[in-house]
C-alpha cells in the first residue's frame, strides 16, 4: 500500500477576512498524480497556499497533516524541508540573486547538506538543456527580464533540482505557448516517480497529456464536490464546471 503523504481533513481558510476554503478533505498519497479543476475563483490556488503555509492565508479549522505530522500551524521553511514545493502562478523577480546562486542555497537549505558545487553545476546544466533553456540564465537574476515561458521553465528547473516529495503545481501552464506546454510537460514527467506525488491546479487539459493522472478534483465554493478519474478532464473541457455549480448550490 502507498505512503500517505498529505492528509487534509475539514479545512477552512481565509484570506482578509473572507472565507475562501469552506471544509475541504484531500488525500494524497506517494506515486499519485492529482489534478484540482475548478471555476474561477473556487479556491484552487488558496488550496495550494494553504499547504505551503503561506501567512497571508489564516487557517480557521481543520487539519493539514504531512507523513503523519501535523503542519497545520508550521511555517512555510519548515514545510519545504519537509519536502513541500510549490510552482506560483506569477514567480516573483528577486534582483540581485542569481537563477543558480538561489537554487543551490535552496538546496542546501533543504537538504542540510553542503553540496558538491562541479557535481551541482553539472547536473543544473543538464536539466536546463532538457527544459531548452540556455545556460546563460544560471547568471541572471531570478526571473528578472524573464518572458512568462522562461519563469514557468525556472520553476520547473526548481522542481527537479530540488526533488520534493510533493510537489504543487499552481496554474503552471498559464500563458505558455504549446513548445513552452511540451517543454514543461517533459520537465514534470522527469519529475514523477513512485516515491514522490504532484497536486496539479490547472484549467488547461493540454499541460495533462502524456501524464498519468490518478485522480481529478472538482472544487467549488471552497470544497472538493466531486472526484474521478482522467476521463472527467475531457468532460470539463467539452462541458465545463455548471453541473458541479449547480449541485454545490443544492
Amino acid at each position: 500500500m502507498a505512503e500517505k503523504l498529505l492528509e487534509v481533513s475539514g479545512l477552512h481558510a481565509s484570506v482578509e477576512d473572507k472565507e475562501i476554503l469552506s471544509g475541504l478533505d484531500l488525500n494524497v498519497s506517494a506515486g499519485e498524480t492529482h489534478v484540482i479543476m475548478g471555476p474561477n475563483g473556487a479556491g484552487k490556488s488558496t488550496l495550494g497556499n494553504v499547504i505551503l503555509g503561506n501567512p497571508e492565508y489564516i487557517i480557521n479549522a481543520g487539519k493539514i497533516l504531512f507523513e503523519g505530522a501535523d503542519i497545520t500551524r508550521e511555517k512555510t521553511d519548515a514545510r519545504a524541508r519537509r519536502g513541500i514545493f510549490m510552482s506560483f502562478q506569477s514567480p516573483e523577480e528577486v534582483p540581485g540573486v542569481t537563477l543558480e546562486d538561489f537554487l543551490r542555497v535552496s538546496k542546501t537549505a533543504v537538504t542540510g547538506k553542503p553540496l558538491k558545487v562541479f557535481a551541482f553545476k553539472k547536473q543544473l546544466k543538464k536539466t536546463m538543456a532538457a527544459l531548452n533553456m540556455d545556460e546563460s540564465y544560471a547568471q541572471r537574476y531570478l526571473n528578472v527580464g524573464f518572458s512568462g515561458g522562461e519563469k514557468k521553465k525556472a520553476e520547473i528547473l526548481q522542481m527537479l533540482t530540488l526533488q520534493p516529495k510533493l510537489a504543487i503545481l499552481d496554474e503552471t501552464d498559464s500563458g505558455l505557448d504549446v513548445d513552452a506546454v511540451r517543454i514543461v510537460s517533459e520537465g514534470i514527467r522527469q519529475y514523477k516517480n513512485e516515491s514522490n506525488a504532484l497536486l496539479i491546479i490547472t484549467h488547461n487539459a493540454k499541460i495533462l497529456e502524456g501524464l498519468k493522472v490518478d485522480y481529478v478534483h472538482i472544487l467549488t465554493d471552497g470544497k472538493i464536490v466531486h472526484t474521478g478519474g482522467p476521463e472527467l478532464i475531457d468532460e470539463i473541457s467539452r462541458d465545463g464546471f455548471h453541473r458541479w455549480e449547480e449541485s454545490a448550490a443544492q
